[in-house]
């Protein structure tokens, strides 16, 4: 009797092994579709920038400055009530205080070797809009949006850190619906600025919106210049 193909040729693989091409497929699937996951969600300014803290040539404390002494942010930031930058500020602002205060510190050795050369301290950038972003701080700062709405509490951190994600999604969420995020202008730096007993941040904010009339743009061309 002769055999059938089958009972003479034995499988050189197992049976199960058929299913090794759809699981393969399946999980190759799986692992890309994470990747681009990832990617797309971690790679977000709002998870990409936020949290940035850089170690500083000086190891200057806004707790201290800020919190602790209340120095108000105009004070070095001069220029962030007339200017589209808030400024970084020079040695001799530092020195203001310095030439006589801790004036022999180990720390404010960058400093004091700017002032004799005067060159500047290399301090590091943490909040930068991207080039081709144009961000006005005086216009925002003269229509009552806090320090605070952007930067945090800086008067609570020994060393600065970016807690916003500065992205255009987030920027237009305020321009949307300003109202929340404003506060009166006299009040710009206070970081612990709380509303007066009997109004909301939302009712002074309409209040603010009415007073000067705003409007924020939300068109591309008034920030992509």
């Amino acid at each position: 009797m002769s055999s059938t193909p089958s009972e003479s040729r034995p499988f050189v693989f197992p049976p199960w092994t058929n299913l090794l091409p759809p699981i393969t497929g399946a999980a190759a699937v799986l692992v890309l579709g994470g990747i681009v996951f990832a990617f797309w969600y971690y790679g977000t300014p709002k998870h990409l920038d936020v949290g940035y803290q850089p170690p500083q040539p000086v190891p200057y404390s806004h707790q201290l400055h800020a919190g602790q002494l209340g120095l108000d942010c105009r004070y070095c930031h001069a220029n962030v009530e007339r200017s589209w930058v808030a400024s970084v500020p020079p040695t001799q602002v530092c020195m203001g205080c310095h030439a006589s205060i801790k004036k022999d510190s180990p720390y404010l050795a960058p400093v004091r070797q700017s002032w004799a050369t005067g060159q500047p301290v290399p301090w590091i950038r943490i909040h930068k809009s991207p080039d081709y972003v144009y961000f006005d701080h005086s216009r925002h700062v003269s229509r009552g949006v806090g320090c605070v709405e952007c930067h945090g509490r800086v008067d609570t951190m020994e060393r600065v850190r970016q807690v916003e994600p500065l992205s255009m999604g987030w920027c237009l969420e305020c321009h949307r619906d300003p109202a929340p995020r404003l506060r009166p202008v006299e009040f710009i730096t206070r970081m612990d600025w709380q509303p007066p007993p009997g109004e909301t941040r939302v009712s002074i904010g309409k209040k603010i919106v009415e007073q000067y009339r705003i409007q924020p743009p939300t068109d591309c061309s008034r920030c992509h210049r």
